[in-house]
């Protein structure tokens, strides 16, 4: 590949990656939201040059599963020359109901 691909953000994921942003602020320190921040400019670079870096899902094979940290995964899909976040998850934060 001799450019990196483009990386789009859906609204989900860009909701999804405000909502751990504030719940990092609240929960923790503004530091730890900009190490979160950090986390995903770091996933951008190397994606955008390496897409199959990450795991297909066996559920879903067009989706690939990013561990930024332990903490928090990234779900993403490439096709047409184009990088898509389609969603995340923040592991820390309790599940409705518990």
């Amino acid at each position: 590949m001799s450019e990196p691909l483009p990386v789009r953000w859906t609204t989900r994921s860009l909701r999804n990656a405000q909502n751990i942003r504030s719940y990092l602020i609240t929960r923790f320190s503004e530091k730890e939201a900009l190490n979160f921040e950090k986390l995903l400019e770091g996933f951008e670079q190397t994606v955008s040059w390496f897409p199959e870096l990450y795991p297909a899902s066996r559920k879903h094979p067009d989706l690939r599963k990013a561990v930024l940290h332990r903490y928090t995964s990234l779900f993403y899909s490439f096709r047409n020359n184009e990088i898509v976040v389609v969603a995340m998850q923040d592991n820390r934060q309790q599940k409705p109901g518990e």
